[in-house]
């Protein structure tokens, strides 16, 4: 703690809290022993009270001074001390036989007893009566507001101050007058705002330690102590000490209001400094020490009573608001239109939070009700929000803190309190408050200054007040911490109400979906049967001339490849379809003995409906002219390939190689138009196809508006094409995996199905893998409690039970180990492991293989 010898300036100070000033007011003396009973130190002006002069005193003992009697009833006060900031009190204490009564105050201060005395009465009030008949009347007060001007009232009552306010601390520690008592014809104080700096947190931190600080006369010359310094070099420490001086800042401020005297009593409210009584008198006075304890023991109960009704208030506002947001429920569950109403809401909501005015956004949509920034600033300031902690309300009493460019509607709309609706990207409803300085009015006339000190003129009400206006330019109200909790209630109910429309709207969209379904099913179903139609009337049609069957069987494969087409695109409802297997699906139907004689080359992509169905008969006419007259006529091979970058064009390559000699054909039949013409006439692409000797060579572009990208789990997780229907297609062009991939590696399978289980077993084994297998969450801790394999394959879902206990004792261990599904991306893994490995279902060598070596690290196919 900073040591200080003479009076401080505690308004600028940014130090710990500091309490030690030197001096005291005149109206008593002080004397400060150690706890042996040997005087150590006096106040300078003890000789006006005792006729002893301090230099006498310092060095002999009390007992020299005192009367026995009066030392015992001291000694029976200190035992009283027990706990910190304590301070005693004795009244009518006689300091020589037949002298004038004194009233005393002992504490303790860092192992010194503080005795004070000042001059007291003979007559001692019942101060237990007079508290009571105070409470009596505080008790009958309906509300805060009359609470606490009854407060005011008796106060000013009991000590007869010409003005008594009650002054409440805001949370930034600003503070306003909300309450007053005062004689008529000396203006009034009543709703003045000041700043934090009139008060600042070093005397406020005071304020909690001692109750009651008193000032007699600003114009009277504080008196020292004798020594300064204590016989380890410290002064004294005041904190708790009823005579005290006070700041020359404090006192500037008083003379600069006209005041020639003051008290102030804190208000203490779970513990906090609420606020205090301020007591103001336009000439000196000094009430009685028994008077000043009747009004600190007032103030406890006071604050006691009023955190009392603060809880009680609170508890019915939060009742209130609980009321609103189950009639908010009710309304919106009959009229969902509401919800999109910011007159209906702002009505509703302000209700409960006072604000100025309400902004609602909705999926991109916003309505205004009362005051509200402009409808560019509004999408700023969500675009902001969302930048904010999400699934939680968001308050501000300064929205520049949030956007720039805000000064332009602060006076309008200066605070915010936004309750998001939805997740991301999030809905809200905004609540907007104006500048807290445009709702701020002055109660009545506040006294002229009368002079100014060296500090200037900002030490008056009116220039302080000037200050706090500066102070609180562009700012609101701040929303207080119940405000928030009645938010998080109403957001909640907002939530359900979202919610609950979400699923109706849902509940509309499946039906929806299912009778689409049905739709596609029965026009799928129509369809095919209109070309098996038509194939059986081609088929019947056939004459017995062979030119005419050849026709006929060309007409019937590309009646078929549109077929399969067209069953592929709405298996998954008219959407996209995997490049590959159309790849597959021709080459099955018409190549079946030549599969391992195609081989692919590109990354899973998806090809929309029109596109699927051109290049169906596109690879169908590739297919079966080079089964006729290609390379998959005799040994060769066709290699097909693909490429695109992100978002752009599909290249695609048709290489044959390895057949016969190729030569141009003489005469343009409808199988090349379809080759050359269906990519640029349907799609927009280009087609190019070359008869080189060696074999045909076709190259195709797919413009990039008729291609998706697959969905995909995340990027370490494994797909082996583009969509899971076709996963168990072959792949011929696939290396084969190396049977040494598991070599003496113990493995652990987890699987409940016994064909699957089997399947994998198989699999791993060709590895080169040891296989313990287990079907049951149980049946897997109870191999780990056995040893820990080298490896794992862990299905997800276990009849009504899934893997993740197993994987994270597995992760805890570090055993690698990966995830399979037959759900495809419907698999949800919590967030410890959403990063692991998935395989989807049914297990290949390939899809195997490939999650093992990106697992383990080691080398191998990645096409």
């Amino acid at each position: 703690m900073a040591r200080y010898t003479t009076p401080v300036d505690l308004t600028n100070c940014d130090r710990e809290p500091i309490h030690l000033l030197s001096a005291i007011q005149p109206i008593g003396f002080l004397i400060a022993v150690s706890t042996d009973w040997i005087v150590a130190r006096t106040s300078a002006n003890i000789e006006a009270f005792t006729g002893h002069e301090p230099g006498a005193i310092i060095g002999n003992p009390l007992a020299d001074f005192l009367p026995r009697h009066l030392i015992h009833d001291l000694r029976n006060r200190v035992a009283y001390l027990v706990a910190p900031d304590m301070v005693e009190r004795l009244f009518a204490c006689r300091l020589t036989e037949g002298g004038r009564p004194f009233d005393a105050a002992i504490h303790l201060s860092h192992g010194q007893i503080i005795i004070e005395f000042e001059p007291g009465t003979e007559n001692i009030g019942d101060a237990s009566g007079t508290v009571r008949a105070m409470m009596a009347r505080l008790d009958t007060r309906p509300d805060l507001t009359s609470f606490y001007r009854e407060g005011a009232r008796q106060v000013r009552g009991l000590l007869g101050y010409d003005r008594v306010m009650v002054y409440k601390f805001d949370t930034d520690g600003a503070g306003e007058v909300v309450a007053e008592a005062c004689k008529p014809g000396i203006g009034s104080f009543m709703g003045l705002h000041y700043p934090a700096s009139d008060i600042p947190k070093q005397a406020r931190a005071l304020y909690k330690r001692n109750l009651l600080r008193l000032i007699r006369d600003v114009s009277s010359t504080s008196v020292g102590i004798v020594p300064e310094l204590d016989a380890e070099r410290k002064p004294l420490d005041l904190s708790l000490s009823v005579l005290r001086s006070v700041s020359p800042i404090h006192i500037e401020y008083l003379k600069n209001m006209g005041v020639q005297a003051s008290l102030s009593i804190s208000i203490i409210v779970d513990g906090e400094l609420w606020g205090l009584f301020a007591c103001h008198h336009y000439s000196p006075i000094s009430p009685t020490f028994e008077r000043r304890s009747v009004s600190e023991l007032f103030s406890q109960m006071f604050s006691m009573r009023l955190e009392s009704r603060e809880r009680r208030e609170l508890v019915e506002y939060e009742r209130r608001a609980r009321d609103i947001s189950d009639q908010l429920l009710g309304a919106v569950a009959s009229d969902e239109t509401l919800l999109k109403d910011p007159d209906w809401l702002g009505d509703i909501l302000t209700s409960a939070i006072p604000a100025d005015g309400v902004g609602v956004w909705i999926n991109g949509n916003y309505a205004f009700s009362g005051v509200a920034p402009p409808s560019d600033d509004f999408r700023r300031i969500v675009r902001a929000l969302n930048g904010t902690a999400a699934a939680k309300v968001f308050a501000t009493n300064h929205i520049g803190s949030l956007v720039d460019r805000a000064d332009h509607f602060a006076k309008a709309a200066s605070g915010l309190l936004a309750i998001p609706i939805s997740r991301s990207p999030r809905d809200y409803v905004v609540l907007f408050r104006s500048e807290m300085r445009q709702s701020v009015r002055w109660g009545g006339d506040p006294h002229k200054p009368v002079e100014y000190g060296p500090n200037g003129p900002r030490l008056t009400p009116r220039e302080s007040f000037a200050e706090w206006n500066e102070l609180v330019e562009g700012k609101s109200t701040p929303f207080s911490p119940t405000e928030l909790r009645v938010a998080e209630t109403l957001r909640a109910t907002l939530i359900e109400v979202v919610l609950r429309l979400a699923d109706e709207a849902a509940a509309q969209r499946h039906q929806a979906n299912a009778r689409q379904e049905l739709l596609i099913a029965e026009l799928n179903h129509r369809v095919r049967n209109i070309l098996g139609v038509i194939r059986g009337l081609v088929r019947q049609s056939q004459p017995d001339e062979e030119a005419v069957r050849d026709f006929v069987n060309v007409v019937d494969g590309r009646i078929h490849s549109l077929a399969r087409a067209h069953n592929q695109i709405t298996d998954d409802h008219w959407g996209p379809a995997p490049l590959q297997a159309l790849m597959d699906a021709e080459a099955a139907a018409f190549a079946a003995h030549k599969e391992s004689s195609i081989h692919y080359k590109g990354p899973p992509v998806l090809l929309n409906p029109q596109a699927y169905s051109s290049m169906a008969l596109v690879v169908h006419e590739l297919v079966t002219n080079s089964t006729k007259y290609g390379s998959l006529s005799g040994d060769g091979i066709v290699e097909i390939e693909w490429h695109r970058e992100t978002g752009e064009d599909l290249f695609l390559t048709w290489t044959e190689s390895g057949g016969p000699e190729v030569r141009e054909p003489t005469r343009k039949g409808f199988g090349t138009t379809i080759i050359k013409r269906s990519v640029p006439y349907d799609l927009g692409g280009s087609a190019e196809i070359e008869y080189n000797p060696d074999g045909v060579k076709a190259s195709f572009r797919i413009p990039a508006r008729h291609i998706s990208e697959p969905r995909k789990f995340d990027s370490k997780k494994v797909t082996l094409a583009a969509n899971k229907r076709f996963s168990h297609m072959p792949h011929a062009s696939k290396e084969p995996v190396k049977p040494d991939l598991l070599t003496g590696m113990s493995t652990l399978i987890v699987e409940d199905s016994l064909i699957i289980a089997l399947d994998a077993e198989d699999i791993l084994s060709r590895f080169g893998a040891e296989i313990d297998t287990a079907s049951t969450p149980e049946g897997a801790h109870d191999a780990l409690d056995k040893g820990l394999p080298d490896f794992a394959v862990l299905d997800i879902n276990l009849g009504d039970e899934n893997s993740f206990g197993i994987a994270d004792r597995l992760s805890d261990a570090g055993v690698p180990f990966f995830f399979a599904t037959g759900y495809g991306e419907q698999a949800l893994l919590p967030a410890e492991h959403r990063s692991r490995i998935v395989v989807q279902k049914p297990y290949t060598t390939h899809n195997l293989a490939r999650a093992v070596e990106e697992l383990l690290g080691v080398g191998g196919d990645d096409d």
